[in-house]
């Protein structure tokens, strides 16, 4: 392994890494539950695995990554152009084991009302 430092990798520093939902899709008698997260780009498949199943106690089975480079933009003042760039981020999709089928994205809000007058 040419430039990895081994030692590096084995750091703990889960308190600070945030972690967004941004999609979950619950099971299926076909596909597993999956959900989609929005992550830093320095996390592994590895701690995102460690991070879910130590904090939040999922059961997951498998964790796929991709990269994407922030969007570039050109804003044109009156003098000169300027040119800014989002943040990198990284998208984590997680499938969960086939115990845990379903994701709950929520309460519906008539449930809520029935149970708050009764």
């Amino acid at each position: 392994m040419f430039g990895t430092k081994v030692l590096s990798k084995f750091r703990m520093w889960m308190p600070n890494m945030p972690i967004t939902l941004t999609a979950a899709k619950n099971a299926t008698e076909v596909s597993p539950a999956t959900a989609t997260f929005r992550v830093l780009p320095r996390m592994t498949k590895h701690e995102i695995k460690e991070y879910l199943t130590k904090i939040y106690d999922l059961p997951v089975k498998k964790v796929n990554t991709i990269n994407y480079m922030g969007k570039r933009k050109r804003a044109m003042g009156r003098r000169k152009m300027i040119h800014y760039k989002y943040r990198d981020y990284k998208k984590a999709i997680v499938t969960f084991d086939s115990t845990l089928t379903d994701v709950g994205r929520g309460v519906k809000l008539d449930d809520t009302v029935e149970e708050e007058e009764s």
